[in-house]
């Protein structure tokens, strides 16, 4: 139980800063697939915070606060980078926003993968196996997306 609550616990803070950037695209991005991509992450984020939020609360825990912005763990972003995001515009922000994004799927799908391998809980291993499989064909798509923005 130990891991799973790890886990909750990491990924609930790790998805809320996917979302703080997500939110950025609707005013910043250029690229209409940008904006779908940052469509997504909150459409499939937001409902597996709230899953695991009520998951931590049926155990007598609270969910962490907030995400720090220290240097990044599992792929978030560090507030000088999400400081560039804030302030980057059309291609610029879509190149930047790609490449910290990819990074922060590539560290979900590290979290989720050690839950796997520890966790017990049936909820949390769904999440985990969701968060896997789903942000991995995100990951694609966005290197496609790069790949065209050049």
């Amino acid at each position: 139980m130990a891991a799973d609550v790890r886990f909750a616990e990491a990924m609930i803070p790790h998805h809320r800063q996917a979302l703080e950037m997500a939110a950025l695209a609707a005013a910043r991005a250029g690229d209409p697939l940008v904006t779908a991509v940052a469509e997504r992450v909150v459409d499939g984020q937001r409902p597996e915070i709230a899953v695991m939020e009520s998951w931590l609360r049926g155990l007598g825990r609270t969910a962490p606060p907030a995400h720090d912005h220290g240097p990044g763990g599992y792929g978030m972003a560090g507030e000088e980078e999400l400081n560039r995001l804030r302030t980057a515009r059309g291609r610029d922000f879509d190149k930047l926003f790609l490449t910290l994004m990819i990074r922060h799927h590539e560290g979900a799908v590290s979290m989720a993968a050690q839950e796997l391998r520890r966790g017990r809980d049936r909820a949390m291993r769904t999440m985990a196996q969701d968060v896997v499989t789903g942000q991995q064909i995100e990951i694609a798509r966005m290197r496609g997306i790069q790949r065209r923005l050049g």
